[in-house]
């Protein structure tokens, strides 16, 4: 048996190599099934060969990339990237925002994947179960969707400001109370997780929070209004999906106007705006900024 020795928060372990774990991680550097098995059972006989008992996890993983970058260098170099993250011992928080309909629950859903991150939720969960303790009459918007919230307001808007837009801004605040204390919670109990959602608007969560070197902050946009639009025909054809698409479309300007405001709160905020056409780009651009934070972080401590 190969014993693989490692450490987590200061404390060592031993396990026993398996080629089932290891081709799982293998596989999150978008290398199909059969060959990742394939690999990992290549790898194990190599460490055989050596006749090696005993080996650390840092060494194994060196192995791991060398026969990768023989294999297909990109996979090599996805694969070292998603360790040097998963190496850090602080729980890695990742929020991604955007407006109805841009992507990003299946962005967060193959981020969550790709890292190993157990935990994902989105803002409209945490909206549901706000709306369970705080009463419509206290806050009408809150019941509303974001892009309608404006419907729910009871004062009229003055004539310099955008009806929509007013009620999104108090429509979002509102859920952001929740968002930091899934964030507070998150960094407390040391759990690393996922929030997504149109409530993630930079400068409406706590700053405090988000300039935590592993709180990692990103914005999905889609300059082509026609694209955009086309991604609620695509989700309602799914029959999972309960959301009617004439809704959507009744309110795709109301959508637009969030998208924007997103957007430029974004730039205003200096949070990276990532314009999500292709699905492995996005990823890997999240990656790759998660990863120059972190070396950032680095030569900053240094």
């Amino acid at each position: 048996m190969i014993i693989v020795e490692g450490e987590v928060g200061g404390k060592k372990y031993r396990e026993p190599f398996s080629k089932g774990v290891m081709s799982r991680s293998i596989i999150r550097a978008e290398m199909e099934p059969n060959k990742a098995y394939s690999l990992a059972t290549q790898i194990e006989n190599e460490l055989k060969s050596q006749n090696i008992k005993i080996i650390k996890i840092s060494e194994l993983i060196e192995i791991v990339v060398r026969v990768l970058n023989e294999e297909d260098p990109e996979v090599a170099k996805k694969y070292g990237l998603w360790k040097s993250i998963r190496k850090s011992e602080d729980p890695l928080i990742i929020l991604i925002g955007g407006a109805s309909g841009i992507g990003t629950s299946s962005i967060s859903f193959e981020i969550a994947n790709r890292l190993g991150i157990k935990n994902m939720i989105s803002t409209d969960m945490i909206r549901e179960v706000m709306r369970k303790i705080v009463s419509k009459q206290l806050c009408p918007t809150l019941f509303e969707s974001s892009y309608t919230a404006d419907q729910a307001l009871t004062t009229p808007a003055p004539p310099e400001f955008d009806r929509t837009l007013l009620g999104f801004k108090d429509h979002v605040d509102t859920v952001s109370v929740g968002i930091n204390g899934v964030i507070e919670r998150s960094i407390k109990e040391g759990i690393s997780i996922v929030i997504e959602g149109v409530h993630i608007v930079p400068g409406f969560i706590d700053e405090s929070l988000i300039e935590k070197p592993n709180v990692h902050v990103f914005i999905l946009s889609l300059t082509d209004e026609e694209i955009h639009k086309s991604r609620f025909y695509s989700r309602c054809r799914q029959l999972w999906a309960r959301r009617p698409l004439k809704r959507y479309l009744n309110n795709f300007t109301a959508i637009r106007k969030t998208h924007d405001y997103i957007q430029s709160q974004a730039n205003k905020y200096s949070v990276p705006v990532i314009e999500n056409i292709d699905v492995t780009t996005t990823i890997d651009t999240i990656i790759e900024q998660i990863i120059q934070d972190k070396e950032s972080e680095k030569i900053i401590q240094s």
